[in-house]
């Protein structure tokens, strides 16, 4: 019979979450030093001689990439509620990690063609199909065994490791351009040592990931009832899954626009330098990952829904100014303060939503009802992010798509208008 994790015991919990948070951070860090080195290595793979041709295609790749995303989700959460989070969690972590090592080692568009491009491709697919797995399974692992009264501040440590992968892959970028290699050597062969190193991280994360505990609320679940995992009961909660849908809309279109494409908007469109782009990128995501705890903690004051609401209001209102005017600006720091104001409202989003999903859920379901649902959403709106800013910046009317992600945040401000709030609607004590 397996141990589940002590409920009552706080060091234990700690060791789950950072456990649970640990893997989590070196799967995002996997996911996003494809964006963050994109710059170094679209070259590589695509011949195109104008740039901004070339960052649409690694962009459609990265978009492609979500795709899996939904696949992933079902697989790994119909396998977190039949085997369990602790299983799903580490599976996800080595499939990850193969994906990265396919990169690395990866020839070029001079060497095997279109070869190049493809397997880049199936590369990407491998990394969307753990990662759309990844959600879903540490939300609802961090959110059982977090305390009923500080879950919101415990889970919220799934961004702060989601935005740490992020911020691990751009130090290594300032690193690399400022200490060991020149600009030519890393678009030569100096991108591939990142996604080396992250096949190298993957084994501290599977350590880490074989020693959690499985938590209470799946074992004493699963003692009960033997139909967990299947969509046929998640399909018996159309309310929550199309809550799910509506919360995850606007809030990962503002994420995935202020964080993995920013980096190519501060050169592409503002004009800063890649080395400014990427330092401005870090500091502002080392704070922005600081703040998701301290709204995580607001939440469990005064509930999640007026979280949600505050960021679907300002959003609605700041997004195309915000935008427009960083556009605009040639000074690094003033481009700085307008990215910090932006990434203060998503915070409003970012650091509660993997919570408010998994409080939607019975257990039984719960991992595939946060991880399919919100995989689908992230994979048409998140993962196309780049891609249809690039798209619009190429025809000549890059304020469309500023309008496209105001008009999203507008339609998820609705749902956090006439939803409950998860706080006292909780389904994860119901065990």
């Amino acid at each position: 019979m397996q141990q589940h994790l002590p409920q009552n015991d706080t060091n234990w919990r700690l060791k789950a979450i950072i456990g649970g948070s640990a893997g989590n951070l070196v799967e995002w860090y996997d996911w996003y030093a494809y964006s963050a080195f994109s710059l170094y290595f679209a070259s590589t793979f695509f011949p195109d001689s104008n740039p901004t041709v070339q960052l649409i295609n690694t962009a459609g790749i990265f978009a492609v990439g979500f795709l899996m995303r939904p696949i992933g989700g079902y697989v790994f959460g119909k396998l977190a509620d039949t085997r369990g989070r602790k299983v799903a969690m580490t599976l996800s972590v080595l499939l990850m990690s193969f994906g990265s090592l396919l990169i690395a080692f990866l020839p070029g568009y001079n060497s095997i063609g279109i070869l190049a491009p493809i397997l880049l491709l199936i590369a990407r697919l491998l990394q969307g199909l753990s990662v759309g797995g990844e959600y879903g399974t540490s939300a609802t692992y961090l959110s059982e065994v977090a305390t009923e009264k500080r879950r919101g501040f415990y889970s919220s440590f799934q961004y702060v490791t989601l935005i740490g992968g992020q911020l691990i892959a751009l130090g290594l970028q300032l690193i690399l351009q400022n200490i060991f290699l020149t600009d030519k050597q890393m678009h030569e062969w100096g991108w591939r040592i990142p996604f080396i190193f992250g096949a190298a991280l993957s084994l501290i994360a599977l350590y880490l990931r074989a020693h959690l505990t499985e938590t209470k609320a799946f074992q004493t679940k699963t003692q009960e009832v033997k139909k967990e995992g299947s969509l046929k009961e998640l399909l018996k909660h159309p309310r929550a899954i199309l809550i799910v849908i509506g919360l995850t809309l606007g809030g990962t279109l503002a994420f995935y626009t202020y964080t993995t494409y920013m980096q190519k908007f501060l050169v592409n469109t503002v004009g800063l330098t890649k080395y400014q782009s990427t330092i401005l990128t870090f500091c502002s995501l080392f704070i922005f990952a600081a703040l998701q705890p301290l709204f995580g903690a607001l939440s469990d004051r005064i509930g999640r829904r007026p979280l949600l609401i505050s960021f679907g209001v300002l959003g609605t209102i700041c997004t195309y100014p915000l935008l427009t005017t960083l556009s605009k600006t040639t000074d690094m720091w003033s481009a700085f303060a307008l990215l910090m104001a932006a990434l203060i409202i998503v915070s409003g989003y970012t650091s509660i939503n993997a919570v408010v999903k998994a409080e939607l859920f019975p257990v039984e379901v719960r991992a595939l009802g946060v991880g399919l649902p919100y995989s689908l959403t992230v994979a048409i709106f998140g993962g196309t992010a780049e891609y249809f800013a690039l798209w619009f910046k190429n025809l000549g009317h890059e304020s469309y798509y500023y309008w496209y992600v105001t008009i999203c945040i507008f339609i998820s401000l609705v749902i956090y208008i006439r939803m409950k709030d998860t706080k006292h609607t909780s389904l994860i004590e119901d065990h």
